[in-house]
């Protein structure tokens, strides 16, 4: 076993000392150790329960021979950073989770670990660092939050965010926000619609690292209690049967999470993790190969914020299994790969069942023909560009618009909101990058601004930024190379017309080039804004959107 070398023979008297010190029986010093990594904190709606799942990970570990040994990962609230310079360090703060859990999983030779998870860059985080450790591991989230009930009709975050748009219209009074935000999460787990974190434990199921269930059991259900028993249990299984994450996260398992991707329309954010995810197990997913993919698979799910549908709807209908389920039917996904049930997805798939074609579309009646996510490449974004594309009203597909130039979200969101920004406009909004802004800020509040205040179907924004999984609306981001690296959105002047062609996969800038050159000539980086700390050093490091805004390994 891994944690022989921390605990067996003579010369390691000192380390049993110290395990006993802690009351751990002699038996239990000598079964296999399991790493159970505890993202439980009291500041993240997803997180503040999953001491409990915690608690039935031990008793399941325990259950079948296994020492479960308990250690903590920080988490940040997307939501709570939102808008203000928090916002900074939540997609930074992905490498230190992983970094972490390499610390703790090295320092201490675990046999096995269960990483117990939820939100938006936690989950990411926590797979990473499996596929990087390479030891058995199971990925359990803690589950999403119900949707909420508002006069009548379902809400989550999405509503009250275009909210704020709407009392800043006048279309809503403050008498109602004040009533809606009370309402619109009712309780504990991972905003209800297909945002990120949702997102990401969609994907660690249909990527084989979770099990199933992972992604749709509501956070409150005694079903997720269940299957953090059965994740407890099951990693001790992967133990005895030599299991390992490299071994499940294949390049075709990755080829198959992005086939749901698109079919459930999942966040634009899934484009940095996917790739930093296969990266640590030495697996190249370039922007290209979401495009191919998103191309000959259709988006069957209408889920919030795009549509009506939450998390809990998407469970009753058969989950993440019924959508491998439906695409396994026209081998849109390989069904041969292995999963941490320790059999294959086909073997998986034979107890799943379809009960809702509203929720999970058959393949005659798609929600659209086409994946949830468009890659847009052009003058503007050589390397490329995101677009949750089954969330743009069909208006805005194709646009030509005045560009209107910010170099911060801050200030756009007070141009928005202060009536600054017409119909036909595009709203500019750049140094928002990985190492710009630094750490791409995600721009909920000026997307969420434009929705509220009624130009949602007339105002696209573009950024090197990036966006929340609530986000609608004609959002392009990561435009990369970003603007503080000599991107071409360093050069955009207000006024100048931008091309927006999401059909065709193109986003260009309507400026001769010999103008373009003139501006480059000019142009200087800016300052960085952050010069101390984590935050400065992260901005030395970063790479690309284009590459999941991975860490330089050779700096």
């Amino acid at each position: 076993m891994r944690s022989d070398a921390m605990k067996k023979g003579p010369q390691r008297a000192q380390h049993r000392a110290l395990l006993y010190s802690m009351g751990y029986t002699h038996r239990e010093i000598e079964q296999p150790i399991v790493g159970v990594a505890n993202a439980y904190n009291q500041i993240i709606p997803g997180h503040v329960h999953l001491d409990s799942l915690v608690d039935a990970v031990v008793r399941g570990v325990a259950m079948v021979g296994g020492t479960p040994v308990v250690f903590p990962a920080i988490g940040i609230c997307d939501g709570l950073t939102m808008g203000h310079n928090g916002m900074r360090y939540v997609l930074a703060s992905r490498e230190h989770i992983a970094d972490s859990v390499e610390i703790m999983a090295s320092a201490h030779p675990f046999d096995a670990l269960v990483l117990v998870t939820n939100c938006d860059k936690i989950t990411p985080a926590m797979m990473m660092a499996a596929l990087r450790l390479d030891i058995p591991a199971v990925v359990l989230s803690g589950g999403p939050m119900l949707a909420g009930d508002w006069q009548g009709r379902e809400t989550d975050l999405t509503t009250v965010w275009e909210g704020v748009g709407q009392v800043a219209a006048g279309t809503m009074t403050e008498e109602e926000m004040a009533e809606l935000e009370e309402v619109c999460c009712p309780g504990c787990g991972s905003c209800a619609g297909m945002f990120t974190a949702n997102s990401m434990n969609c994907l660690a199921e249909a990527l084989g690292l979770a099990l199933p269930g992972n992604g749709t059991i509501p956070a409150v259900s005694a079903a997720r209690v269940r299957l953090a028993k059965e994740a407890g249990q099951k990693v001790m299984d992967l133990l005895a049967d030599e299991i390992r994450p490299r071994s499940i996260a294949t390049r075709q398992a990755f080829l198959n999470a992005i086939a749901v991707d698109m079919a459930l329309g999942c966040s634009t954010n899934t484009i940095l993790h996917v790739p930093a995810i296969a990266h640590e197990a030495g697996i190249p997913i370039p922007l290209t190969l979401f495009q191919e993919i998103s191309d000959r698979v259709p988006h069957l799910c209408n889920m919030s914020p795009a549509g009506p549908h939450h998390l809990d709807d998407l469970d009753r209908a058969g989950g993440v299994q019924g959508v491998l389920q439906r695409l396994a039917e026209q081998d849109l996904v390989d069904a041969g790969v292995l999963t941490v049930t320790g059999k294959t997805l086909a073997e998986n798939l034979q107890h799943s069942r379809i009960r809702d074609e509203e929720v999970i579309r058959p393949f005659d009646r798609p929600v659209h023909l086409q994946g949830g996510i468009a890659i847009l490449t052009g003058n503007l974004a050589p390397d490329g560009a995101v677009v949750k594309q089954v969330a743009v009203a069909p208006a805005m597909h194709q646009r030509r618009g005045r560009a209107r130039v910010f170099d911060g979200e801050e200030d756009a969101v007070a141009a928005i909101l202060g009536g600054q920004i017409e119909p036909g406009d595009v709203v500019v909004v750049r140094y928002e990058g990985p190492k710009g802004g630094p750490g791409m800020r995600e721009m909920l509040a000026p997307t969420s601004a434009i929705m509220g205040t009624g130009l949602g179907d007339t105002v696209a924004l573009i950024t090197d930024g990036r966006f929340s999984g609530v986000t609608r609306g004609a959002a392009i981001g990561h435009i990369s190379p970003e603007a503080a690296d000599g991107g071409p959105l360093a050069l955009v002047e207000e006024g100048d017309t931008i091309l927006i062609d999401i059909p065709g996969r193109s986003l260009n800038l309507d400026v001769a080039e010999e103008e373009l050159v003139r501006r480059r000539a000019a142009w200087a980086p800016p300052e960085p804004r952050v010069k101390h700390g984590y935050l400065a050093r992260y901005a030395r490091m970063v790479t690309s959107a284009s590459t999941g805004a991975i860490l330089k390994e050779d700096w």
